[in-house]
């Protein structure tokens, strides 16, 4: 084992006993010093901090973010190391954040119904992206939070979800309008029809059972949002599917205005 790696593993342990979870970052700082190590490297310099940053070059918008961690860990090693360079900030060009889109509500009803239109005619697929992409649209959930929600997290009765441990941990109680309750409890008994003891723990399941894989999901928006005119072929910006909690936080907030 190198110093490099000793001091990174001393490093993880001291940020975890604080408390941080640290699992991500642990993960970009071994890949960094396996780097380091490829190069027999043994002081962390900006050059060698900045190459590895902007590795995939086509994966701009997670530069800074790798860039940052390096400084973090960087400032650690300088402390026992003092030839440690640390990357100063603003060496990588500025993240350029795609722009929020606001679909109308004729362009939720449109993408509805071409998930409705999905094959096969007599599958459950269909059913499970109009409602997991009408779910997204009147709660403002994030993607991971709805691939996520288990069985005993949708209380129909109450018309509650439970979204647990999502962003920083936290987890919170998200309220359902009766027509979000219909339509979800409608989805549930065509769910257990259509699968029976296939189901599984998921609320929402694929074809043949199990958890939806967000790939999927994404591959599924773009086709429709296509086929409903919200982007061209060959587009490779535009409408996404966080942009339903941009308009569900808009939304809200204009109705809270009128009310």
């Amino acid at each position: 084992m190198t110093k490099l790696r000793s001091t990174l593993e001393r490093y993880v342990n001291m940020r975890q006993g604080l408390g941080c979870k640290f699992h991500r970052q642990a993960q970009r700082f071994a890949d960094f010093v396996s780097f380091m190590e490829k190069r027999k490297a043994i002081t962390i310099t900006t050059k060698l901090a900045v190459k590895w940053a902007t590795l995939p070059p086509d994966r701009t918008a997670s530069w800074r973010l790798r860039l940052a961690a390096v400084r973090g860990f960087a400032r650690h090693v300088a402390s026992l190391n003092p030839k440690t360079e640390v990357p100063p900030p603003g060496i990588l060009p500025p993240l350029k954040r795609p722009k929020p889109y606001v679909y109308s509500n004729a362009e939720i009803d449109a993408l509805l119904a071409a998930a409705l239109a999905l094959p096969p005619a007599d599958g459950l697929r269909r059913w499970t992206y109009h409602c997991f992409f009408g779910l997204l649209a009147v709660t403002g959930l994030r993607l991971s939070e709805a691939v996520g929600l288990q069985r005993d997290d949708v209380d129909l009765e109450a018309g509650v979800l439970t979204v647990r441990q999502s962003k920083f941990g936290k987890s919170r109680l998200v309220p359902l309008h009766l027509t979000a309750c219909a339509a979800l409890r409608s989805y549930s008994e065509r769910r257990d029809a259509h699968l029976a003891s296939r189901c599984g723990s998921h609320f929402f399941v694929a074809q043949s059972g199990g958890g939806l894989p967000q790939p999927s999901i994404r591959r599924i928006f773009m086709q429709l949002s296509r086929e409903i005119g919200l982007r061209r072929p060959g587009d490779r910006t535009g409408p996404r599917i966080h942009d339903f909690r941009h308009r569900f936080a808009i939304r809200t907030l204009v109705d809270w205005y009128r009310k």
